[in-house]
């Protein structure tokens, strides 16, 4: 592939990275402030699905697979830390925003796991 198109499928990937997690950290705000119904967050996680396996297409290199899953697995283990946090409701808020990053990145490991599976049971 020619450089130029290499990188500007690389920022292809890195806006759809900035706009996931955009749209995680305010459509989260609205959830833990009720202004986010069940219509809206369903259209939101397709989006964040979506814009994750672009993520995972256009911007996961083989060197930094490693690296990135286990960020993944970090960010979705710490879910649901802040629910005891009360106080002005941040708790509830962090959780909410933790989530919908979660749902932008788990698509983006799917695809990097697979990419490194690939790559460890090709021959030679």
């Amino acid at each position: 592939m020619a450089k130029g198109k290499s990188n500007v499928m690389g920022m292809i990937g890195f806006w759809a990275f900035v706009v996931g997690l955009v749209i995680a950290v305010v459509v989260g705000i609205m959830s833990a402030l009720g202004m986010a119904g069940a219509g809206l967050m369903s259209a939101v996680i397709i989006i964040l699905i979506i814009l994750g396996l672009v993520v995972g297409f256009l911007n996961i290199t083989a060197k930094e697979i490693l690296l990135f899953l286990v960020a993944t697995i970090a960010l979705i283990v710490v879910g649901g830390v802040f629910a005891p946090l009360s106080t002005f409701g941040i708790g509830a808020m962090l959780d909410a925003i933790l989530a919908l990053i979660a749902t932008l990145m788990a698509p983006a490991a799917i695809v990097a796991a697979i990419k490194a599976l690939w790559a460890v049971g090709r021959p030679g």
